[in-house]
């Protein structure tokens, strides 16, 4: 059943589950510049609103990406504290994840950005 209260308490949960990627991660604090970063360009060159939503889909790739690499990497230590080689197998591909998300993050970065400064594609 539909509850306004419970849905309030999850966006509690959700904005508690951020906080605690931000304490535990420190790759969170680099995406957290490099998206500081993108956007001070995006203002700067005065992005198209086209372009804008390029970025914030490169953004949210990104960030989406640490977010489930963050709940697969406690969810394992918890469930396997010692080390497994499965458990660790596991945890380089969540962290595949985020590099390939962030190496398309830059692609499209580069294919926004790089018109505005003059450079060819």
């Amino acid at each position: 059943m539909f509850s306004l209260g419970a849905r309030i308490r999850s966006f509690g949960y959700a904005f508690r589950g951020l906080g605690f990627m931000l304490r535990t991660q420190h790759n969170a604090w680099i995406h957290v510049a490099a998206t500081a970063g993108v956007i001070a360009l995006g203002i700067w060159l005065r992005l198209s609103f086209f372009d804008w939503r390029w970025i914030i889909v490169a953004i949210g790739i990104v960030w989406i990406a640490e977010i489930v690499n963050t709940a697969f990497e406690h969810l394992c230590d918890v469930v396997q504290p010692e080390f497994h080689v499965s458990v660790k197998a596991a945890k380089d591909v969540a962290a595949g994840a985020v590099l390939v998300a962030a190496f398309v993050a830059v692609m499209i970065a580069l294919l926004v950005f790089l018109p505005y400064l003059g450079l060819p594609i």
